[in-house]
């Protein structure tokens, strides 16, 4: 009797604001490593992060899926030796949450002043919102304010996306409060699972960057074929 095709082994890497979309999605038999959101601010520190996660995964994975964009090409230049690397063909992840690059751009050309929120950006603390605390807390609350409104200047719409994946209205509380003290309109914007629930299951079709063992993940490939 013939053998059965033997199904390969995925295993995820993705930041603290992605995995909050994927956990509910993944099945029990695919493992997953969870990298700090703050890697962001230095795409090098985060690339190195990405590369071991990436070699400690590889002795367990025949495909490594990485829930990550572009990322100020934090993920250009990984390599797998001895598996697939799957990334979403996007600049970052807030095509993710809404589902598609297309759906992104197209917030983008409507409302291009937008600061986006979701349950990850918000637990994670790393938007001027948590900075704000903290920079109250040394300088008092006349400068911070002062501060983030400079950060922010060109931002005229908070726009919280509703991926579905949790209780909505504690974080809509705290999105209307940020909004509201700081000026910004405040939204709610339809998120997407249909970007996630691929990245776990496919097809990686040309939605996703795909490189095979021993290649190199490389800034053109995130271009190629976009409309």
């Amino acid at each position: 009797m013939p053998r059965s095709p033997r199904v390969p082994r995925k295993f995820v890497i993705a930041c603290a604001t992605v995995i909050e979309e994927m956990l509910p999605l993944l099945p029990p038999d695919v493992g997953h490593t969870v990298l700090d959101f703050g890697l962001h601010t230095d795409p090098a520190k985060l690339r190195a992060a990405l590369q071991d996660a990436i070699d400690q995964a590889s002795r367990k994975a025949d495909t490594i899926i990485l829930g990550y964009g572009l990322c100020s090409q934090g993920v250009v230049g990984l390599q797998a030796t001895d598996c697939t690397l799957v990334v979403p063909r996007v600049d970052d992840c807030i095509s993710i949450f809404l589902g598609s690059g297309s759906a992104y751009r197209k917030q983008s050309r409507a409302e291009p002043g937008t600061y986006y929120l979701t349950k990850g950006w918000i637990e994670a603390g790393d938007n001027p919102f948590g900075e704000y605390d903290r920079i109250a807390e040394k300088y008092g609350r006349e400068k911070a304010e002062r501060m983030i409104r400079l950060m922010l200047a060109n931002y005229k719409r908070l726009a919280l996306i509703n991926t579905g994946q949790y209780e909505l209205e504690r974080y809509r509380t705290y999105a209307r409060a940020e909004a509201e003290r700081l000026g910004l309109r405040y939204e709610e914007i339809e998120g997407s699972p249909e970007l996630v629930t691929k990245m776990i299951n496919g097809p990686w079709d040309d939605d996703f960057v795909v490189v095979e063992p021993g290649e190199t993940i490389q800034f053109s490939h995130f271009f190629e074929g976009r409309g």
